[in-house]
Order: structure tokens, then sequence, then C-alpha cells
């Protein structure tokens, strides 16, 4: 079986035709990261790019897309629009598509409040074992063929100010995880475990403090060995680091449609095992 991972694909509004009274103070102060920070530039042919990794999981046999959050740049009606629209067919499709938010798609208390990603992402958020869900709809899991499931999680959360973008599941959703795990209806299946923040960086440690994953080691302690791996985002680097008895694979999907960095991952299931990943570039080359 197979599975594509993409992250951080950043869909941004243009900005500066909009009212700043519309914007908000926030994002106000992003207006200098996408600015001066190039991020605009960077993330200009972000649509296109995202298109192409959809129609690559058609052509290289995907048994599922996942997409580990950060779709938007900054939480906008707009960017959440494009993301559908880029994706297509694929995004209407919960048996063939997960989607989980990161902490731009809730950017500001309003977007978050309104229920933005919600909107026109719900849907994605079914669970085929609804009754381990501990906060809203989380964990949710969706079984896949014979062979695996994905099981989505929420990290992120409205920042107090921008450039606080640390993540945490929560006690309530890893006490559903450990349920989950326990569960006989998932056993022989890899568990492919999606979050947004990064339980590890790609030196192999625990992220900064505002910025990484508060509560990886015991996210860590549920999935132990090489029948799990946690894909993720966060991090504008693609990386893996293999499981380890006491840990499970670790995917970092990168920035997927980053000017000079695009790319995702397709990991390979085997036997109720997730057995290694390639790194591809959109239109199906390997790196």
């Amino acid at each position: 079986m197979r599975f594509l991972h993409c992250s951080d694909v950043h869909i941004t509004a243009n900005y500066f035709s909009l009212p700043l009274r519309k914007l908000g103070w926030r994002r106000w102060l992003a207006l200098a990261e996408l600015s001066v920070g190039g991020r605009s530039k960077a993330y200009a042919r972000a649509p296109e790019t995202l298109a192409t990794i959809a129609r690559d999981a058609e052509g290289l046999g995907a048994d599922h897309f996942i997409l580990s959050g950060d779709v938007t740049a900054y939480a906008l009606e707009p960017e959440f629009q494009v993301v559908r629209e880029s994706l297509g067919a694929l995004a209407e499709d919960p048996r063939r598509c997960t989607i989980i938010p990161g902490n731009h798609d809730v950017f500001t208390p309003g977007s978050h409040r309104v229920g933005r990603f919600a909107r026109h992402f719900g849907h994605l958020l079914e669970s085929d074992l609804p009754e381990h869900r501990r906060e809203g709809p989380f964990p949710f899991v969706r079984l896949v063929g014979e062979e695996a499931a994905v099981v989505g999680l929420l990290s992120a959360r409205v920042p107090f100010v921008p450039g606080m973008a640390q993540g945490f599941i929560g006690p309530a959703q890893l006490d559903g995880l450990a349920a989950l795990v326990k569960d006989p209806r998932l056993a022989g299946r890899a568990l492919l475990v999606v979050v947004h923040h990064a339980p590890l960086t790609h030196h192999g440690r625990a992220d900064r403090y505002f910025h990484g994953l508060r509560d990886a080691q015991a996210l860590f302690q549920l999935l132990p060995g090489p029948r799990y791996a946690v894909l993720h985002g966060h991090i504008h680097q693609r990386y893996h680091h293999p499981a380890t008895a006491e840990r499970p694979h670790v995917f970092g999907a990168g920035s997927s449609t980053q000017a000079g960095r695009e790319g995702y991952w397709l990991i390979e299931v085997k036997k109720g095992q997730v057995v290694g990943g390639q790194k591809h570039v959109p239109g199906g080359a390997l790196h």
C-alpha cells in the first residue's frame, strides 16, 4: 500500500490588495513575513504545485492522500477555497483523503471561532471508529484497505500572539489514541498517525519550546516500533527517522509547495508494517 504525504502548502491570498481593517492586527504583523521575509514570493505558485501533487496521487497509485496541516498562509476564506479547488475531486472523498489543520489554519481567534477549516474540510474528519473521539472529531480513524489505518490528531491551537507556534495534543486525545491502539479491530494494521507539529527535528531532537510539539514523548510511548508512523509538517524540511523499538517512524513532509523545496513522501506499508518511504517532487519524479 502507498500513502502520499505532503504538508504546509500555504496557499496565500493577495494580502496587499485587501483592506487592512478586515485583516486584523495579527495579519498586519504577518505582512512583514510575506514581503520582507519573502513568503509571498515563495508560495506564488502553490496552487499549481498542489494541483500537481494531487494528480501525482492518482498517477502513482496512492491508496490515500494525507496533508498534515498549514493548508493556508493565515486562515483567510479565499485561501481555503483555493485549496479545495486545487485538490479537486480528491478532497471530496474521506476514503481517499485526510487533511488536518495546522497552526496557520487557526491563525486568528475569529477564523477558529467560525470554524473556517471545518467549513471546507470537516467532512474529512469523519471517523470509522467514532467512539474513540475525545476532543471534537479527534482522534479520528480512517480504515484503508485491510492493512492500514490513518489516525488524525489535533495539535494546532490559536496562538496568544503571532510567533508562538508550539502545539500540543493533550491528555484527552492521547487517551483516545491509547484506546485505539488496543482496539482489536485495528489488530494487524499499520497505524499512520497524522499530527501537524513535529515530535522531532531533522536532527532527531525535540524542537524549541515555542515551536515544537510539547507532548511528543507521551505520543511516542503509545506507538513503539515499525507498525506505527507519525506523519507531520510544521518544520519546512523533509526527513525520515526510522522506527526503533521505543518509538515509531517519523516522516516530516517539509513544505511541499515552497519554491525550490517542492516535494512529498510516498510511504509504503506491507503486511501491517510501515516499511519506509521515497521522496518525490511534483510531477512524480524521485528526488
